[in-house]
């Protein structure tokens, strides 16, 4: 209940293979809050941070403990109580500056609250702090044997403590230059699959609009195909050769029926003007004149009507004809379109 948070972040949490001492171990799925606590009741700072309902980070800072940046996005530091190594990747420079800073604010408060602590205990107790550095043994002025060897010990395990410092040390110098090639493979490797969903959620959205386009075009394709096959039967039925081989013989004898005449109205002319006649032969002969000239003017409106619709069917066709090559061609294009567009599907479905 006394304690507070006084500054909070998100971070990615890490910690050192216990078995290794050189490798990082996430400790998170995803970036946690990571908070910094103060202890109004014992006059301690702690690092927290809970996953679910486990505590992830519970480290109680010293005026011995040191963060150190890595690299750019990540930090860490070590807990001896713990025994274990915290590394903390976060989401830009500035949010692992603005963490450093303030692991320094509270290292440098906690060494305030010690020495002040240990003031405090030093007014109270006199005596007892007196008493305590009388009887410390002193095995520097001890000049028998058992003396020398007790400082021997003492000289050889400080050694031993300071190389394995030196050695845990080192250990970690090289776990942070490969926790650091990690730790950027790792942000690479989230990057990338971010941007690998948002292709396959686009590819996916592109397969179904080429899907219904492919299924427009084969609709439109098999309508062309049906009006090609429409107008090949038409072609192979040649209607307007058949009716200019029936206008063909019309044609001959309407001309030989207007010849007929003309050669008759001729022969009646010079009939009528090789004789004397009477008025009633010269009106019958007119009559008759008259007659086979309405014939022949008859005979040569059927003719020309003839000679248009044989000229219309002629045309009819080669509309027919041009139509025929139109729609094949587009027909063509549209196939080219249509493998174009397989192609493209098939090379989308092998990259994903």
């Amino acid at each position: 209940m006394g304690e507070q948070p006084i500054f909070s972040t998100r971070a990615h949490i890490f910690q050192i293979d216990p078995a290794t001492k050189r490798n990082w171990i996430p400790a998170s799925k995803h970036a946690l809050t990571v908070s910094y606590f103060y202890d109004a009741t014992r006059n301690v700072y702690r690092i927290i941070s809970v996953g679910g309902t486990k505590a992830i980070i519970n480290s109680t800072i010293t005026p011995n403990m040191t963060f150190t940046k890595t690299s750019q996005k990540f930090g860490q530091w070590a807990d001896s109580r713990a025994n274990t190594v915290y590394g903390l990747g976060f989401a830009s420079e500035q949010h692992l500056s603005q963490f450093a800073e303030k692991f320094q604010e509270v290292k440098e408060a906690a060494r305030l609250a010690r020495e002040k602590s240990q003031d405090k205990t030093e007014l109270t107790s006199p005596a007892l702090s007196l008493t305590s550095h009388q009887i410390l043994p002193s095995p520097v002025i001890s000049s028998n044997g058992p003396g020398d060897d007790k400082l021997f010990r003492s000289q050889s395990a400080d050694m031993e403590t300071t190389t394995e410092r030196e050695r845990i040390k080192k250990m970690l110098s090289e776990g942070s230059v490969c926790e650091v090639q990690w730790e950027a493979e790792f942000f690479t490797l989230q990057d990338d699959n971010k941007k690998l969903m948002v292709a396959l959620h686009e590819a996916n959205t592109n397969v179904e609009q080429w899907k219904k386009q492919l299924a427009a075009y084969r609709e439109e394709t098999e309508v062309l195909r049906m009006r090609v096959a429409e107008l090949e039967a038409e072609r192979r039925h040649d209607p307007s050769g058949d009716i200019k081989e029936e206008a063909s013989p019309a044609l001959e004898e309407l001309e030989q029926l207007v010849k007929a005449k003309d050669e008759e109205l001729q022969q009646l002319r010079s009939q009528k003007g090789g004789r004397w006649e009477t008025d009633e032969e010269s009106k019958e002969t007119l009559h008759k004149v008259q007659d086979l000239e309405r014939q022949n003017t008859e005979l040569e409106r059927r003719l020309r009507l003839a000679e248009q619709t044989l000229s219309e069917t002629l045309s009819q066709r080669e509309q027919m004809h041009r139509e025929v090559t139109k729609v094949a061609e587009i027909m063509d294009m549209k196939i080219f379109e249509l493998s174009e567009l397989r192609q493209d599907l098939a090379k989308l479905v092998e990259s994903n």
